[in-house]
């Protein structure tokens, strides 16, 4: 059963060796994404597993032991996601899941076994809802860090340029993070959220999957857009 999850966001940039002069931008976000690991922690699972968002084409698990690396943004950071427990991947984490490693890394995180789940963008709601069902019976306490991005575009200088309905999406998706409205995180419009580039649509899905028998109440820490995008940190407990 879920016990606790944690949701952050995944962009490179929360590694300050990727952002380099503008760290410091993304301080307070590195700071809520450690407190909700620290809860995650707090609540002693059996098993944690990370879900993020991958590309288009991108839809399963890597194993405890996987690597992945920042070589692909200038530089020379290298992560493992968790302790091996079987033959890790021979494929490199990606991106989301990186970002997740290094927050953990970073957090000296419980020896609790971790594993990988990557969702693609095309995932419907209903599979996304039945993925997380099944993530939450792997343990009998099973915790979850879920990565991913609010939308890309909430300024003019933003990824996806600016779109007046950015910030009324990225606002409702708050909400129902913070108060654990699996209702509202099931019936995200998932036409408009790829419109507006938002990569935690299908992650926040299997969360509310995974959360359906768990009577967790929820806290919002952080809330942002730096750079035009919508980052969001809350907990589940």
């Amino acid at each position: 059963m879920l016990v606790a999850a944690a949701v952050c966001p995944c962009p490179p940039l929360l590694v300050p060796g990727v952002a380099a002069g503008a760290a410091p931008e993304l301080d307070s976000a590195r700071a809520a994404c450690t407190d909700a690991l620290g809860l995650l922690a707090a609540a002693r699972p059996d098993r944690l597993v990370v879900v993020g968002p991958g590309d288009e084409s991108e839809h399963g698990g890597y194993a405890g032991g996987t690597r992945g690396t920042f070589r692909g943004f200038g530089v020379d950071i290298d992560v493992t996601l968790g302790r091996p427990e079987a033959e890790p991947s021979p494929r490199r984490l990606p991106t989301s899941l990186a970002v997740a490693a290094w927050l953990l890394e970073r957090t000296a995180w419980a020896d609790a076994p971790i594993e990988g789940l990557v969702v693609g963008e095309p995932l419907t709601p209903e599979r996304c809802i039945e993925i997380g069902r099944d993530v939450a019976v792997r343990a009998e306490r099973v915790a979850l860090l879920v990565m991913g991005d609010a939308s890309a575009c909430r300024t003019l200088k933003a990824p996806g340029y600016l779109d007046e309905r950015a910030a009324p999406f990225d606002a409702s998706v708050a909400r129902a993070l913070g108060k654990v409205d699996l209702a509202a995180l099931k019936t995200l419009d998932t036409e408009l959220a790829h419109e507006l580039k938002v990569s935690g649509r299908a992650p926040w899905q299997v969360l509310a999957g995974a959360a359906e028998e768990a009577g967790l109440s929820g806290a919002l820490l952080y809330e942002d857009a730096p750079y035009g995008v919508g980052y969001l940190v809350a907990t589940w407990s």
